[in-house]
C-alpha cells in the first residue's frame, strides 16, 4: 500500500479507502444488475448463497493473520525504544559516578544521540529509509569514552562497566526499532485480502441479482466492513509511520539536562 495512504491522518484515511470500496461496490452492482438479464439472470439466480459464509470466513482469517502480525509489530517496537530509553537513563545515572569532566561528558553524548534521534531519525524511520549502516556518532563515542575512563576502586569499576552494558543495548533497541521501523504488509498479503474481499462483494452481488435493493444494502454492509478492517491493518501497519506511530516521548523523558545531574554549569 503506498506511503502516502499511509501517513494520512486517520480521518483521511478512512474517507480514502471506504470512498474507493463503495466505488467498486457501486461499479459492482451496476455490472451485475445491467447483466442480470434473461438467460444470465437465471443464471446468476442459480448461485447458491451457501458459497458467501466460507468466503467471508476465509477474508476474515485473513485479517487475523495480518492483524497479529502488525500488532506484534507495533508492541515490539514500543518495546525496543522503551529498552533504549531505560538503557540511556541508565547511563545518565551511571554517569555520576565519575564527576566532573567524564560525568558531563556522557551526559552531554547521551543528549546529541536523543536529539538527533527525534530531529533526524524518526522522520526517516517514518519514510522507511533509515538503515543499520550508519552507527550513531553520539553513542559511538560514549561507547569509546566509557572504555578510556580510568576507574578508582571497585565502585567506579563495576559503575564503567555497567555504563559500557547499558550503551550497547541502548545500541541493541535502535537496532531493533530501525529494522521494525522497515517492516510492513507486503504487496502479496495485500493483494490476495483485496482479491478476496473483491471475490466476496462479486459473490454477494451475483446472489442477490433478481433483488436490487437487498443487493444494494448487502453490498454497502460488506464493503464497510472491509473498509473498517483495511483501514485498522494500514493505520498500524508500520510502527513508525502515520498518526497512530510509536513516538519518542519516552526518550524525550530521559533525556538529561545541559550539566551533571541535572544542573546548569
Amino acid at each position: 500500500m503506498g506511503a502516502w495512504l499511509l501517513n494520512l491522518p486517520v480521518v483521511w484515511m478512512s474517507v480514502v479507502i471506504l470512498g474507493g470500496l463503495y466505488l467498486f461496490a457501486a461499479a459492482l452492482y451496476a455490472i451485475v444488475t445491467a447483466l442480470a438479464v434473461g438467460e444470465r439472470a437465471r443464471a446468476f439466480k442459480a448461485i447458491s448463497p451457501g458459497m458467501l459464509p466460507p468466503l467471508a470466513i476465509l477474508f476474515a482469517v485473513l485479517v487475523g493473520f495480518l492483524a497479529a502480525q502488525v500488532w506484534s509489530e507495533s508492541d515490539r517496537a514500543n518495546i525496543a525504544v522503551n529498552r533504549e530509553a531505560s538503557a540511556l537513563r541508565g547511563v545518565v545515572l551511571l554517569a555520576a559516578a565519575f564527576p566532573g569532566e567524564p560525568e558531563t561528558r556522557l551526559r552531554d553524548l547521551v543528549r546529541r544521540h536523543i536529539q538527533d534521534a527525534v530531529a533526524q531519525e524518526w522522520a526517516a524511520m517514518a519514510r522507511g529509509s533509515v538503515t543499520l549502516t550508519i552507527v550513531p556518532a553520539p553513542l559511538a563515542e560514549a561507547l569509546r569514552f566509557a572504555l578510556t575512563l580510568g576507574p578508582k576502586g571497585e565502585g567506579q569499576v563495576a559503575a564503567q562497566r555497567e555504563i559500557v552494558a547499558a550503551i550497547q543495548s541502548a545500541l541493541e533497541a535502535r537496532r531493533q526499532r530501525i529494522i521494525l521501523s522497515r517492516s510492513s504488509i507486503n504487496g502479496v498479503k495485500w493483494t490476495a485480502l483485496l482479491v478476496q474481499a473483491g471475490l466476496t462483494l462479486i459473490a454477494i452481488a451475483l446472489v442477490h441479482s433478481d433483488n436490487r435493493a437487498a443487493n444494494r444494502i448487502v453490498l454497502v454492509i460488506f464493503a464497510t466492513s472491509v473498509g473498517v478492517a483495511v483501514i485498522l491493518l494500514a493505520a498500524h501497519s508500520r510502527p513508525f509511520t502515520g498518526e497512530i506511530a510509536v513516538q519518542p516521548t519516552v526518550l524525550l523523558q530521559v533525556m538529561p539536562e545541559v550539566g551533571p545531574s541535572g544542573a546548569s554549569p
